[in-house]
């Protein structure tokens, strides 16, 4: 296997994972609105246009060196963070939803990688957008794991707004406790 197919099986691995999940999920209580979806969702097809489907040699500068070393690095980090994306899915189960929304009979989960992070998902498709990045070496792949970054950060203040609504007393004592992205530091 290359580092290219390993990159590749990790987003396939994710992809097939939450598609097979999408639909054991609890109905929606309160759903957020077009403009709401929109902030967040923009920039994250921009990053995903940018790190896989742009090959325009005026945005294709070398950032980092080419070699195996570098390009096993990236590949290599997107393995911890499936792995993580899948764990954050399984402890959500049927509360999870790709857009901001509170289920009937939401719980706040605060176990499994939820106690490390408030939103472990985003932490692991933000490693695999940067190990994917990294893969690449180029400047263009690093803007993509950028808009990653962007539409998450927007995402997560939109979720947190909606859990402090309906968990007035549990989220603000669980965010002063764990960090939204990073263990310890964000």
């Amino acid at each position: 296997m290359t580092s290219g197919q390993l990159v590749s099986a990790c987003w396939l691995v994710f992809l097939f994972y939450w598609i097979a999940c999408a639909r054991a999920v609890k109905r929606a209580a309160e759903r957020q609105s077009l403009a709401g979806k929109l902030a967040h969702r923009v920039p994250l097809w921009v990053g995903i246009i940018l790190l896989f489907f742009t090959k325009e040699a005026a945005m294709n500068h070398r950032f980092l060196p080419h070699t195996e070393a570098v390009q096993w690095l990236g590949a290599l980090l997107c393995v911890p963070g499936v792995l993580l994306a899948i764990w954050a899915r399984r402890t959500l189960a049927d509360n999870w939803s790709a857009d901001v929304e509170f289920k009937q009979g939401h719980k706040l989960v605060v176990r499994g990688p939820y106690r490390f992070v408030r939103h472990p998902i985003y932490t692991s498709l933000l490693v695999m957008a940067l190990g994917t990045a990294i893969k690449s070496g180029q400047v263009v792949g690093f803007a993509g794991a950028g808009f990653f970054l962007l539409g998450f950060w927007i995402k997560l203040k939109q979720e947190e707004r909606v859990m402090l609504r309906h968990f007035p007393e549990e989220y603000p004592a669980y965010k002063l406790r764990v960090k939204a992205l990073v263990p310890f530091l964000l």
